[in-house]
């Protein structure tokens, strides 16, 4: 593994893994919940909320909104004191957070001010229209400078009800829709092709709100939403199933060993990749050890395994689309051919992941090819070796830097930075489980 440098190092010495690792609270969970308490009267402490560079575009951009939320730190709990929020008074840059710009769009939509947010070049680049031309519907002015993206101005103010049927599964998009029923107390309906991740629906029934979810159909009467009516809350946050995943995958990829991941999230809207593992014959095992605002949490418990290749299908995708990347590279050391059917969406991600993934495969001596909106990889044995762009995208990083801590591999990544955007101790979690 990586010591200091860009490269994986090859080693031929035998690879195992073992420890006990809590990993980053959940990204997901801790956007979500800072931007629901920021719409509070009451305070609301956090503990484990995750620190890394998206969490903190979403914590600066609600202090320019006049929330006060105490400094994002490993091991320290966060305080986020909400009450009415007031005109920014410089444009909110959402750094590299799709989340942050989404839901960010949904909550201001009903606020009476006009808002300007951009993002770095990566955001720039991201669609907003399937948000932006939803909240305009609802009543809002979204005012564009430059295409469907950023930056842009939403121009805030009541808002109507919508009944939405979404041609995609968006987690993002669900959410800022609800959000903007909350704040401007509508009812919406959204209902879509399947489910995604649901973390905003359990943390509005956990605060009491009229919700109603029946299959894919969440229905949201934001009309009896109060702040001043939610009590002061302590809330933990779970580890992040997305990040635990590569923990998981460098575990399955070792040649002995046990790893333990401790109190990570097991909604089973993001569990997917879990379920395709269990059909490639690893045995990943869960103990329960609780539930906190809705979200089931457990200790995984996880080893090698021979892994063989599988079919995702279009069904699966909703609820492991982050976990592509990693299931990716652990197909490519399986007996046969995986197919990840309906993956279109990995182009319009941080990067274009869908050609990164099949490029960087093939870079490394893997078989890997797009085939329409699919990613077929066949597995092989020989150790993997090569250069990897990872175009900034810090899925793709982490996940060839495991496929690097592979016997006799030689995998260099082109950066390790953007591992800073959802898991800061990756790399030195990596070496601490002896996957070197």
């Amino acid at each position: 593994m990586a010591r200091g440098g860009l490269a994986v190092e090859e080693d031929a010495r035998p690879v195992r893994v073992e420890g006990v690792v809590r990993p980053p609270g959940d990204k997901s969970i801790t956007h979500r919940v800072l931007l629901l308490s920021a719409l509070l009267r009451a305070p609301v402490v956090l503990a484990h909320a995750l620190t890394s560079a998206d969490a903190r575009s979403s914590a600066r951009v609600l202090r320019q909104l006049g929330v006060a939320i105490s400094p994002l730190a490993t091991r320290r709990r966060v305080r986020v004191t909400g009450g009415p929020w007031h005109a920014p008074k410089s444009v909110l840059n959402c750094g590299n957070s799709g989340t942050t710009a989404r839901l960010m769009l949904g909550a201001l939509a009903a606020h009476p001010f006009p808002a300007r947010l951009t993002g770095d070049a990566s955001l720039r680049r991201r669609p907003m229209r399937r948000v932006t031309d939803l909240l305009t519907r609802m009543g809002a002015r979204v005012e564009e400078h430059g295409g469907d993206g950023l930056p842009l101005t939403i121009h805030g103010g009541a808002l109507n009800g919508i009944q939405f049927e979404s041609p995609v599964a968006s987690a993002q998009v669900k959410s800022a829709v609800l959000l903007a029923a909350l704040t401007g107390r509508v009812t919406v309906t959204v209902t879509e092709p399947a489910r995604s991740r649901d973390h905003m629906e359990r943390l509005l029934r956990f605060l009491g709100l009229p919700i109603d979810v029946t299959g894919t159909t969440v229905r949201l009467e934001g009309q009896g939403f109060r702040p001043s009516d939610v009590p002061p809350l302590d809330l933990e946050v779970p580890g992040d199933p997305s990040s635990s995943a590569f923990l998981v995958a460098a575990a399955l990829l070792a040649e002995g060993g046990e790893l333990k991941l401790e109190r990570v999230g097991v909604n089973p809207t993001r569990t997917g990749y879990l379920r395709v593992l269990a059909r490639m014959d690893a045995a990943v095992h869960r103990e329960a050890v609780g539930e906190v605002a809705g979200e089931p949490m457990a200790d995984l418990v996880v080893g090698p395994a021979d892994l063989r290749g599988t079919d995702v299908s279009a069904e699966d995708i909703p609820s492991l689309i982050d976990e592509i990347p990693v299931l990716a590279v652990l197909a490519s050391r399986s007996h046969g051919e995986t197919r990840f059917r309906s993956v279109g969406e990995l182009r319009v991600k941080e990067s274009d992941r869908l050609s990164l993934l099949a490029a960087n495969l093939r870079a490394v001596g893997a078989r890997a090819e797009v085939q329409g909106d699919d990613l077929v990889v066949e597995g092989r044995r020989n150790p993997p070796r090569g250069r990897v762009e990872t175009a900034g995208d810090h899925r793709i990083a982490m996940a060839f830097a495991v496929l690097g801590t592979v016997p006799g591999a030689a995998v260099a990544l082109s950066e390790r930075r953007s591992v800073q955007i959802s898991y800061p101790s990756f790399f030195a979690d990596l070496e601490r489980i002896g996957a070197r």
